[in-house]
Order: structure tokens, then C-alpha cells, then sequence
């Protein structure tokens, strides 16, 4: 199946539809099983997510694989037509080794069921290294307790370290602290997350 997709984007079958965001080799090649992953039972994979799943990068056609709704169940998108998606989409693309968002499709029904985005913030420090954040992880709530999220969550960390970045953090509620401890994330001492909100 996946190898299906890796030939389909190669020859960008659709003009740009089936294009990804970003390399699907980087997805491809990350070492999965000689990583520190979590445990699985089903055992399952970024190349075999499940029968009838496949995880790939995201595609600007995603907007009509139901992309934009699934987001909304994670938090408030907005009204987002093909206009605007396709603009974000290119500024996103234009950012070369910086977007790596990464979606599961559902082949039977064409709808992507889950989501979750790696950015790479590109520094001087370090090196000229980078830093990685984990964002916006989201599952369809009929496909809840697939090891989904899990499996999202694993793959982009191991990706941060893949694409050069000297760490990777994210975001989350207290009540979720035990969750991503067990990925490894650790609350770092005398750090503060703040935030500045401008709209909801």
C-alpha cells in the first residue's frame, strides 16, 4: 500500500493533488523498529499502521479527505475553503525541511483519520541545529484505541532526531503528563510554558 502511494507521488498522478509536503522517503526510512518505541499489542507500524491504514505525508487533495474536519476535532479550525487551504498549503511547502505533517488514511473509505504535525524551527545555537516541536496530534473518534495516537507520537519524535534536530518538545495539559512520560518527555526543571493568546 505504501509503496503504492511512494509511486503515485513520484509521478504526481492528479497534477499537484497527490504531491506530498515533504519527502515520503524521510517517513519511509526512519528506523523504527531499532528506535525506543513504545510497545504494541497489535503490533503495528508507520508501515503498517493497521488493515486498511496507511500513514503518509499529507497531500494538498487531503482537503477533500476530510483534512480540515478531522482537525476540528481537536480544536476550533474555522471556516477553511479550498482557496485558503491550497495558499497555506504552497507557504508551507515553500518552507523547505521545516512542515512534516503526517496523516493516516483510511484506503476503504479515502478519509484521513488521523493526524499529527513535526515542526522544525530552524536556530544558530547548537551548532546551526534545530529545534522540533510535536503539534497538533489528532484521531478521529471512530478510530479511537487503534494505538493511533500512540503510533503518531512515536514516529515524529523518532523523525525530530532523523531530520537534525538537537531536541524536541511539545505541549500539553498537566493531566496528560504521565502519557507522554512514558515517550520519554520529561517536564525540564525551572522551565515555563507561556503563552500570549490573540484569539481563541
Amino acid at each position: 500500500m505504501y509503496k503504492k502511494f511512494l509511486e503515485m507521488s513520484n509521478t504526481h498522478q492528479n497534477g499537484n493533488a497527490e504531491r506530498p509536503l515533504y519527502e515520503p522517503k524521510v517517513l519511509q526510512d526512519i528506523d523504527f523498529d531499532g528506535s525506543h518505541c513504545s510497545t504494541y499489542n497489535p503490533e503495528i507500524s508507520h508501515t503498517n499502521p493497521g488493515e486498511g491504514l496507511l500513514m503518509r505525508p499529507l497531500c494538498r487533495g487531503d482537503y477533500d479527505r476530510g483534512y480540515i474536519q478531522l482537525l476540528s476535532q481537536l480544536t476550533t479550525v474555522g471556516d477553511i475553503g479550498q482557496e485558503e487551504f491550497d495558499a497555506r498549503y504552497s507557504s508551507m511547502e515553500a518552507c523547505l525541511d521545516s512542515y512534516y505533517i503526517t496523516v493516516v488514511e483510511d484506503t476503504c473509505t479515502g478519509q484521513v483519520i488521523a493526524s499529527g504535525t513535526l515542526v522544525k524551527e530552524q536556530k544558530f545555537i547548537h551548532k546551526c541545529s534545530a529545534r522540533g516541536r510535536i503539534e497538533d496530534i489528532v484521531v478521529d473518534n471512530k478510530y479511537r484505541g487503534r494505538q493511533l495516537g500512540k503510533l503518531i507520537l512515536d514516529v515524529l519524535t523518532i523523525m525530530s532526531k532523523k531530520v537534525g534536530c538537537y531536541k524536541v518538545s511539545l505541549e500539553c495539559k498537566d493531566k496528560l503528563v504521565p502519557f507522554y512520560s512514558q515517550f520519554g518527555y520529561k517536564k525540564e526543571d525551572e522551565q515555563n510554558y507561556m503563552c500570549r493568546r490573540y484569539s481563541d
